[in-house]
C-alpha cells in the first residue's frame, strides 16, 4: 500500500542479515526493503562484509545457496569484528543522507558494531529504529544486558513482537517509544500444494499422522522433548511420523542416540540441513501439524510460515507463542518441558478431528498479520509518534 495523506517518503538505511547471507533475519529484512520501496521509500540496504566469524557460527554455511531471480543489492559495508569498518560504514551511510535507520536487532553480539554506527549518525540528525526480536537472549552469556543496554538506550523507536519482549526492553531500562506489532507473514515461499501432492513429492505416505518440526535446532527450541513425547503419542498412534527439518546448530548426534535410546528411530525422519525457499512449502503442506515445543522463545517466525500454508501449531505456552497461536483457535498450546502433556496434545489433535476447524481459525487469525501494520508503525516512529 502506497504512502497516504500527510506522510512524505523517506530516505531509510535497513541494516542486518541478507543477501548473500541465510535464514528468517535475512528474509524478514529483504520484505522490508521490497515493501518499503513500494510505499514510496527510498532504501539503502547494508549488511556484513563478515556477518560471524566462521569458528563461532555453529551451522554449515552463512551464506544462500539459491539467491532467488532478485535479490537485494545490499552493500556489504559492515564487518562485526572490525571497529574501523563501523566508522567507515557510518560516513558511507551519512553521505546517503538518510532519514532514519531501522536495524533487525536479535542478539548482542551486534550491539558494539550497531551501536558505534548509530552514535555517529545520531550526531547528523539521522534517526535511529530497530525491530527487536530479542532484547535478551534465550542462551545468556556474560555482558548480554550491558550490551543490549548500549545499542538499545540509543535507539529513538522500538518494534515489537511479542509482549515477552516489550517487558525485557523495560527490564534493561530502555524507554524509547515502541509498538508493538504481530510479526507478518511471510509470502516468499511460493502457494500452497496438495497434501497428498506434497507427501507423493517427498515419498511419503498419504494417511500416515503427520508432524513437522521446522528450522534450525538448538536447544531452547526443544526438540529433545518432543523425541521424549514421541513414545508415548505412538501408544496411541501407532503409525504417526515425525519430520524434523532443518540444520543443526548443536550437536546432531545426541538427538539421534535420544531417538535410538527411545526406540523411535523408524518414526523420526532426519532432514539435517538448510531447505531452501522453494522447497520449504512442500514440508508444511505435507504435514498434518507444526509443532513447536520450545523451552524458551519471544516470538517465532516457524508459526508465520504455518499461518502462510494454512497448518495448524502445536507449541509451548513461553514468550509470546501463544500470543500468536490462540489456544483451540489456530492450533494447542501445552505446558513446556513437559512430554506427557505435548502428547496427549498431539494424540487429541488427531483423535478428534481437530485439523479443520483449526484451519477456518487460521483464516480469521491471518488478517492480523500484515505488513503494511509494521510499515505503519516504523513510519509513525519516523515522525517522533510517542507511545
Amino acid at each position: 500500500m502506497p504512502l497516504t495523506g500527510s506522510r512524505r517518503s523517506k530516505r531509510i538505511v535497513l541494516v542486518g542479515s541478507m543477501h548473500p547471507y541465510r535464514g528468517g533475519i535475512a528474509h524478514f529484512l529483504e520484505t522490508m526493503d521490497r515493501g518499503l520501496r513500494a510505499r514510496g521509500h527510498e532504501t539503502l540496504p547494508v549488511t556484513f562484509s563478515r556477518q560471524y566469524p566462521e569458528f563461532l557460527f555453529p551451522g554449515k554455511t552463512q551464506y544462500e545457496t539459491d539467491p532467488g531471480d532478485d535479490p537485494i543489492p545490499a552493500r556489504r559495508w559492515i564487518d562485526t569484528l572490525g571497529p574501523w569498518s563501523w566508522w567507515s560504514a557510518a560516513d558511507k551511510i551519512a553521505a546517503w543522507q538518510p532519514d532514519a535507520i531501522l536495524y533487525k536487532y536479535w542478539m548482542p553480539f551486534f550491539a558494539p558494531s550497531y551501536g558505534s554506527i548509530l552514535w555517529r549518525l545520531r550526531r547528523r540528525d539521522v534517526r535511529g529504529l530497530a525491530v527487536v526480536d530479542n532484547a535478551i537472549p534465550h542462551e545468556r552469556r556474560p555482558f548480554d544486558f550491558s550490551l543490549s543496554r548500549f545499542f538499545l538506550r540509543q535507539c529513538d523507536g522500538l518494534l515489537v513482537m511479542s509482549d515477552s519482549v516489550q517487558a525485557d526492553l523495560e527490564r534493561l531500562g530502555v524507554r524509547a517509544p515502541s509498538r508493538r506489532i504481530e510479526h507478518p507473514i511471510y509470502d516468499i515461499f511460493g502457494e500452497g500444494i496438495p497434501k497428498h501432492q506434497a507427501r507423493a513429492l517427498l515419498g511419503l505416505d498419504a494417511t500416515t499422522p503427520l508432524l513437522l518440526f521446522f528450522g534450525y535446532v538448538r536447544r531452547y527450541k526443544g526438540l529433545h522433548v518432543l523425541l521424549e513425547a514421541m513414545p508415548r503419542l505412538l501408544k496411541r498412534l501407532p503409525n504417526a511420523k515425525l519430520m524434523v527439518c532443518g540444520e543443526f546448530y548443536d550437536d546432531e548426534k545426541p538427538y539421534r542416540e535420544q531417538a535410538r535410546r527411545l526406540g523411535i528411530e523408524r518414526a523420526v525422519d532426519f532432514h539435517a540441513d538448510y531447505v531452501p525457499n522453494d522447497q520449504v512449502s512442500r514440508y508444511f503442506c505435507a504435514c498434518d501439524v507444526v509443532v513447536q515445543p520450545y523451552v524458551s522463545a519471544t516470538q517465532s517466525g516457524v508459526a508465520q510460515i504455518a499461518y502462510q500454508f494454512r497448518r495448524p501449531s502445536i507449541i509451548s505456552d513461553v514468550g509470546g507463542l501463544a500470543e500468536i497461536v490462540p489456544h483451540e483457535r489456530a492450533g494447542f498450546v501445552v505446558p513446556p518441558e513437559d512430554p506427557e502433556s505435548l502428547a496427549s496434545a498431539i494424540a487429541r489433535y488427531f483423535l478428534e478431528n481437530w485439523e479443520q476447524r483449526l484451519v477456518h481459525g487460521i483464516e480469521a487469525e491471518r488478517q492480523k498479520y500484515s505488513w503494511d501494520r509494521l510499515y505503519e508503525a516504523m513510519e509513525d516512529l519516523m515522525e517522533g509518534a510517542d507511545t
